[in-house]
C-alpha cells in the first residue's frame, strides 16, 4: 500500500508495529510530552507508569492517533503492516487500534445516553458516540461473545446507564474488544473494578488476545500488574525515563511493583488515635442521618432493599459490593441526589439540600464525569466547592479565591490553576476535585472510590488531610474495593447486594 493512500487497512492485514520517534506534544503552554521515543510490537504486553500529569494518557492518544505530534523537525509516527508496508497516517491504521479510558465512560454520563448495552458495544465498529447502522447478524453474534468475555452475558438489553461504574467500564471493555483490534490501550482501565471485575477484565484481556495482540495499560497501583507483561515502561515529566524488558535477562523486581504504597506519616496516625465516637474532639455524638424503611430504585429495578440506618456523627463507615451492588447509588442518596421510594424517609441534621451539601465533601466518578469536558478552569472547579455546585452561579469572592489559591498551593496545583478541565489527565482532574471538597471545612466525607487515578504520593496526602479533618471532628463513608486504603477508623461496614437491604458488620 502506498503511503498517504487514504483508505483504512484492509480486511485480514494486520499492524505489525507502532513506532514513535523524537515526538513531542503541547497542549497550551505546556509540553505534555518531549521527545519521546517508543515503539510497541506484535504481540507484547506493556504495563505504562508514571505520576499524574507524566504524561500517560497523551502517550496512548498519541500512539492511536487522537494527537498529533508539536512539529519539530524531527518527529516520527509510523504504523507498520506485517506484509511490509508502512502507513504515516494513523487514520489509516484507526481501525485495527483501540483506545479504552475514562472519559468516554464519563461522556455518557454528561450525555444522559438512552443507549443499552449491545447498542453501546456496536458504536465499537465505528468508534462513534451513537450507533450508525443497525447490527448485522454477524456482529450480533460478535456482540454477544465479547459481552460474555467480560462477564456480562444476559445485559445486551439492560440501559448502559443503570449500570455501576465497573460494570459500564466493563462494557466499554467489550466495545474495545468487538472489531478484534491488533493494539489495546488501556488507561488507568481497572479503576473502579471490584475484585471480580479486575479478574473477568484481566481474564477478558487473555480470551479476547491472539498471541500476536499486543496492549499497553496505564496504572497507578502495583497490584494492577497482570500476569504476561513483557515491558514496564516508567514516564515523568513527560519524557520516558526507562523501559524494562522482562523477557531479557535479570528482572529488577521493583519494575514489577508501580509506585510504592502510601505511607502514613507519624501526624496522621496521631490524627487517627479517638477518631471514632468518643474521640477527644467529639464531646457529644450527634445524628447525622437517619434512614427509615428506606429503599431505591432505578429504572424500575430494586437497587437498595428497604432498611432503617442512623449515620452518627464520628462513626466511620465502609462500603462494601461487587459492581452495581448499590454503594454509589447509595453515596448519591446520602448526598441528596437521590430520594427513598415511597413509604421511605430520610431525614438530615440540616433539613435544606444546598445546607447540607455545603457541610458534606463529596468525591466521586459521577461528579468527576460531570465536569470531565466542561470549560471550567481549575480555579473555578476548586471556587465551586464552598456552594457544592457545578461550575459557578457567581464569581467568588475576594476571601473565597484567596482561600481558594491557598488550596490549590496547598496540593501543588498552581501551574494548572488556569487550564480548563478538559486539559487535564484523569488522576490530574481527580486531585482537583479533592482540592474542591477542601476548600472550605466539611462535616461528613462521601467518599466513592475516591483514590482512583491518584499516584502514591497523591494518595498519601489526600489520607493525611482526611485523617486531619477526621480528628476535628469529621465523619467518613468510603466505598471503594482496595481494602487498602480504608483508614484504621473505620470500623463500621454496610455490605450490599443489589435488591437487597444491606448488612451492617464491624471491621
Amino acid at each position: 500500500m502506498a503511503r498517504g493512500v487514504s483508505r483504512a487497512v484492509p480486511a485480514g492485514r494486520r499492524l505489525e508495529h507502532i513506532r514513535i520517534g523524537n515526538a513531542s506534544v503541547r497542549l497550551g503552554r505546556h509540553w505534555a510530552l518531549r521527545d519521546v521515543s517508543l515503539e510497541i510490537r506484535a504481540g507484547e504486553h506493556w504495563l505504562l507508569l508514571g505520576p499524574n500529569g507524566a504524561g500517560k494518557t497523551v502517550l496512548l492518544k498519541l500512539l492511536r492517533g487522537d494527537v498529533w505530534p508539536t512539529p519539530t523537525g524531527r518527529e516520527s509516527r509510523r504504523y507498520q503492516l506485517r506484509d511490509g508496508d508502512t502507513l504515516e497516517q494513523p487514520l489509516l491504521a484507526a481501525d485495527r487500534v483501540a483506545y479504552l479510558g475514562p472519559e468516554r465512560q464519563d461522556r455518557y454520563v454528561r450525555l444522559e445516553s438512552q443507549l443499552d448495552v449491545a447498542q453501546v458495544v456496536l458504536t465499537g465498529y465505528d468508534d462513534s458516540d451513537l450507533p450508525l447502522q443497525e447490527p448485522t447478524l454477524a456482529q450480533q453474534r460478535r456482540i454477544r461473545q465479547v459481552l460474555q468475555q467480560v462477564g456480562l452475558a444476559g445485559y445486551a438489553s439492560r440501559a448502559f446507564l443503570s449500570l455501576s461504574y465497573g460494570q459500564r467500564r466493563r462494557v466499554l471493555l467489550a466495545r474495545a474488544f468487538v472489531r478484534e483490534p491488533d493494539v489495546l490501550l488501556l488507561d488507568e482501565a481497572l479503576n473502579g473494578l471490584d475484585v471480580k471485575g479486575r479478574a473477568a477484565f484481566l481474564r477478558a484481556l487473555r480470551l479476547a488476545s491472539s498471541p500476536r495482540t499486543a496492549w499497553m495499560l496505564t496504572s497507578h497501583r502495583r497490584g494492577d500488574a497482570p500476569a504476561g507483561l513483557t515491558h514496564v515502561a516508567r514516564i515523568a515529566h513527560g519524557g520516558i525515563e526507562n523501559v524494562t524488558d522482562l523477557r531479557v535477562g535479570a528482572v529488577d523486581p521493583s519494575a514489577l511493583q508501580g509506585e510504592a504504597r502510601p505511607e502514613i506519616t507519624p501526624a496522621s496516625r496521631r490524627n487517627t488515635q479517638g477518631a471514632g465516637v468518643g474521640g477527644s474532639r467529639l464531646r457529644a455524638v450527634k445524628t447525622l442521618l437517619h434512614l427509615h424503611r428506606a429503599a431505591v430504585y432505578r429504572e424500575e429495578r430494586s437497587v437498595i432493599g428497604t432498611f432503617d440506618w442512623t449515620l452518627e456523627r464520628g462513626q466511620h463507615w465502609c462500603l462494601r459490593g461487587a459492581n452495581g451492588s448499590g454503594k454509589s447509588t447509595f453515596v448519591a442518596l446520602l448526598y441528596g441526589d437521590l430520594w427513598p421510594a415511597h413509604g421511605g424517609r430520610l431525614e438530615r441534621h440540616w433539613s435544606a439540600v444546598d445546607d447540607w451539601k455545603a457541610r458534606v465533601g463529596l468525591v466521586s466518578p459521577e461528579l468527576q464525569a460531570r465536569y470531565a469536558a466542561t470549560g471550567c478552569t481549575v480555579e473555578q472547579i476548586v471556587a465551586s466547592g464552598f456552594h457544592a455546585s457545578i461550575g459557578l452561579n457567581e464569581w467568588p469572592t475576594a476571601a473565597e479565591l484567596r482561600r481558594v489559591r491557598r488550596e490549590l498551593r496547598g496540593w501543588g496545583l498552581t501551574n494548572l490553576a488556569a487550564r480548563q478541565a478538559r486539559e487535564l489527565s484523569y488522576g490530574q482532574l481527580r486531585l482537583v476535585l479533592v482540592a474542591r471538597a477542601f476548600v472550605r471545612s466539611r462535616r461528613l466525607w462521601l467518599l466513592d472510590e475516591p483514590f482512583d487515578g491518584l499516584d502514591a504520593e497523591a494518595r498519601r496526602r489526600f489520607r493525611a488531610k482526611l485523617d486531619g479533618a477526621v480528628s476535628r471532628g469529621a465523619t467518613v463513608v468510603m466505598a471503594t474495593h482496595h481494602e487498602e486504603d480504608v483508614p484504621a477508623y473505620v470500623t463500621r461496614v454496610l455490605t450490599f447486594r443489589r435488591g437487597r437491604a444491606p448488612v451492617i458488620t464491624n471491621r
